[in-house]
């Protein structure tokens, strides 16, 4: 037995592994968050949100690193091979599901290439238009105009496959018109833009543009989810401001590589759900323009499974391509 046991330590030197790791807790050594969007976007300010809250409950960094490019296709790649012993997780949202449409050679399967975790938080674009360039009130307006002149309206968005490409390119098809999509590498890229008069409208996260609201600069048509945002009352929603039945709600959730173990998801889960209780952490999503949203590992393969037939249907009713 004292034979087997000094091969098995040999084994484990020869192959790297520290064998006192089979007893330490999780987490023993700081855990990596990867957003595979860009800084300061939809995704990534909830995200160095919550990472704080982790870190306190658990006693080790969850740190965030941005790995963006390719309608967020990069980053998740990289969890997606990845150990699945939680030291890599993911946070993504709705450009997960798209850009697996959008891209015809992904290297990973979008869904049963990573493991659920947990839904975090939900919420939806406004969509605005620079007052200097586009002269609409509202959305019936927008849609006026863009039928007067098709193809001759530019609409901004963080890049190609991403949310805000999709959100615009479904609004185009729903309202039987045509906008020209400009492509960025940023969702602040495009937000510079829109605000210089470059291009005239865009689809993005509210907080992003309530400043330069306020300012005159950019003017809000509606919002895109199915329901009004509870910080913007008086804003109606496209569906009702005049494209019936469109919706476009932007979901994040948090999953790891595959075959993470259960009962390591089910701790991450149950942290995660308590520092979405915290009222402090759910003011500062709503200042994000999202609100905090927990749904459990067991109902959110079945939810993203539902998103990612739904996104493919859009992908495929609009057309949209990735340039």
């Amino acid at each position: 037995m004292r034979r087997m046991t000094r091969a098995f330590l040999l084994l484990l030197f020869l192959l790297g592994i520290d064998p006192q790791g089979f007893a330490q807790p999780y987490p023993s050594r700081p855990v990596r968050v990867v957003v595979p969007l860009g800084a300061g976007g939809f995704a990534d300010t909830p995200a160095r949100m919550l990472a704080p809250r982790l870190s306190e409950q658990l006693g080790k960094q969850f740190y965030i690193e941005n790995r963006p490019g390719a309608g967020g296709t990069i980053g998740a790649d990289f969890v997606a091979k990845s150990a699945a012993d939680g030291y890599t997780l993911l946070l993504t949202g709705t450009p997960h599901v798209i850009s697996a449409h959008l891209y015809r050679k992904l290297p990973y399967d979008a869904l049963k290439d990573f493991t659920p975790i947990a839904l975090i938080a939900s919420g939806p674009y406004a969509l605005v238009v620079n007052p200097q360039l586009v002269s609409a009130a509202s959305v019936r307006e927008l849609i006026a105009a863009a039928k007067a002149r098709p193809g001759k309206i530019d609409y901004a968005s963080s890049g190609n496959g991403g949310a805000q490409h999709l959100v615009g390119a479904l609004f185009s098809f729903m309202a039987g018109i045509e906008l020209n999509h400009v492509p960025y590498k940023s969702s602040s890229a495009a937000m510079q833009d829109l605000i210089a008069g470059q291009v005239g409208v865009s689809f993005a996260g509210i907080p992003n543009v309530l400043g330069n609201v306020k300012a005159g600069r950019l003017r809000i048509l509606g919002v895109t989810s199915a329901r009004r945002w509870s910080e913007l009352p008086e804003v109606p929603t496209i569906a009702e401001a005049g494209v019936p039945g469109y919706e476009a709600t932007l979901w994040l959730n948090i999953s790891g590589p595959p075959y993470m173990p259960a009962e390591l998801v089910q701790r991450l889960a149950a942290e995660i759900n308590r520092a979405l209780q915290d009222a402090e952490l759910q003011a500062s999503f709503r200042t994000a323009g999202v609100e905090a949203h927990f749904m459990p590992p067991q109902e959110l393969g079945a939810f993203m499974a539902a998103e990612y037939e739904k996104w493919g249907g859009a992908v495929k009713m609009t057309g949209a391509t990735v340039n």
